[in-house]
């Protein structure tokens, strides 16, 4: 792949100032570590994106979507091809009855949209991070809420540049799973069917679950939020911390004293610190309860 030529046409394809060549990534994602992209694409439309899907697959390039990058760990090797960095296109809107959000929204503002029109349902994501494309991604949750009980459809782009909606079954949910997972399609807009409600019942609901989160995790430290899915009938966080790993460090990652499940940049941590403080988690775990952590953080890039 020349990168100057992929600019170059990347340059033509969406406005000026939206492609940049060996763009740092680490500002882009919460840990703040990363290594640099190849190429950096920041469309404003759908067409655009469309644009930069059949340019990548004509030319065999590869395609990295990023959000907001609250739930990813980006390799301190940095990304090869095109990073398509979707977080511009944030705007929503009440459609035929529905919120309607486009994939950069940040869920925690839709989740405050919906408060605004009176909607009730999206409280569960009133303090989840990611964009609304990264909580389809994952089938996001919290707090007994998860993407899938208010989602009515959502309007996507296949690996061919076309437009789909795909809505029910079609949708592949599971716990912290959806078909975008499998990178045939990326998420343009998600459509909640949520149901009127008391707004006042709402932000007393939306009041507690965000002094839950503040008072039991550590957002004073960049980090990838939780790190592990929950394990069938045990909670991650009850299992590192019963494992003596709280504290625990690998270079400048620590695994929170505040609450075990996470792990922060608490000294300008590399990736390295951070995959290899996963690693001695899992096995510690695993060694002491027998139990195999699984990661929920996406780790992309190259080492």
């Amino acid at each position: 792949m020349n990168i100057s030529q992929v600019e170059q046409d990347l340059q033509q394809l969406l406005p000026v100032g939206t492609v940049r060549s060996r763009e740092m990534l680490k500002t882009y994602v919460f840990t703040q570590i990363g290594g640099i992209a190849d190429i950096l694409a920041v469309p404003a439309s759908y067409e655009e994106i469309q644009n930069v899907v059949t340019y990548a697959r004509e030319r065999n390039i590869p395609l990295t979507v990023l959000g907001n990058g609250s739930n990813v760990i980006i390799r301190d090797g940095g990304i090869r091809g095109i990073v398509l960095y979707t977080s511009v296109l944030d705007k929503m809107a009440i459609e035929n009855g529905l919120l309607v959000a486009q994939c950069g929204a940040k869920i925690i503002d839709a989740s405050a949209y919906a408060l605004e029109q009176e909607l009730t349902g999206l409280e569960f994501a009133c303090g989840i991070p990611g964009t609304v494309g990264g909580a389809l991604y994952m089938n996001a949750g919290a707090y007994g809420g998860e993407v899938k009980d208010v989602l009515h459809s959502a309007l996507a782009v296949n690996k061919e540049g076309q437009l789909v909606t795909l809505q029910g079954e079609e949708l592949q949910f599971g716990y912290r799973h959806s078909i975008f997972a499998g990178g045939d399609y990326i998420v343009l807009e998600a459509r909640f069917a949520l149901q009127p409600g008391d707004p006042a019942a709402i932000k007393a609901k939306m009041d507690e679950l965000t002094y839950l989160r503040e008072s039991k995790q550590p957002l004073e430290y960049p980090s990838c939020g939780s790190v592990f899915k929950r394990p069938p009938g045990r909670f991650a966080g009850q299992l590192i911390q019963e494992s003596g790993l709280q504290g625990v460090r690998i270079g400048g990652a620590e695994v929170s004293r505040k609450h075990a499940g996470f792990i922060v940049n608490a000294d300008n941590a590399t990736a390295n610190d951070y995959i290899g403080l996963i690693h001695h988690v899992r096995a510690a775990v695993k060694d002491k309860f027998g139990v195999e952590l699984e990661t929920e953080v996406r780790i992309i890039g190259e080492d």
